[in-house]
């Protein structure tokens, strides 16, 4: 059975980045967008990123388009927007598919390893759920990623801790990776 450490995504440059990389650090794995009502998030992520990379955190930022059309973007123009925006420094892979036929298979293994468990409480959370219920009844049942900002969390020895949702606050995921560090 595959690990994490077996995977790889390629970079915008198109060379291929291989999980083991990351091998002894705590990584969060994120679906991104630029044009989504998460995409703030970027901010958190960067906070984030700048508090705890010099302890051993590393993002691994996947973004996609699968979700309605919120990444147009070629990779260079997503870079751009994010670099300019949110000032982010963690590395940015090429766009990618995580649901479907197309996926990343990284991405069919951290579903594997962690199923989607729902949104939690909250308007956003209700939004999210009245939303997606109105695209496929049965959304719940399966692991597929339901929107942008998904993050997943990975522990120093290569485990699948965690998966947050993008209305689960920053707060909680912080405090994972606090502890894990």
């Amino acid at each position: 059975m595959a690990d994490f450490y077996d995977y790889s995504v390629l970079a915008p440059d198109g060379e291929e980045i291989s999980m083991k990389k990351y091998e002894g650090k705590v990584v969060i794995i994120v679906n991104t967008a630029t044009g989504c009502g998460f995409t703030p998030q970027y901010k958190d992520l960067e906070t984030m990123y700048e508090k705890y990379h010099d302890k051993g955190l590393e993002i691994v930022d996947v973004p996609c388009n699968q979700f309605a059309g919120q990444t147009p973007g070629t990779d260079e123009e997503i870079h751009e927007f994010c670099t300019l925006k949110y000032n982010t420094q963690f590395p940015q892979m090429k766009k990618a598919d995580v649901n479907g036929e197309n996926q990343l298979p990284l991405y069919e293994y951290l579903k594997s390893q962690q199923g989607f468990k729902g949104f939690g409480k909250g308007p956003k959370a209700l939004m999210m759920n009245a939303m997606l219920k109105k695209i496929d009844s049965n959304f719940q049942q399966t692991p597929d990623i339901k929107w942008n900002f998904t993050k997943f969390v990975v522990d120093r020895s290569g485990k699948v801790v965690a998966r947050f949702e993008p209305t689960q606050k920053m707060d909680e995921i912080d405090k994972l990776v606090a502890e894990l560090l």
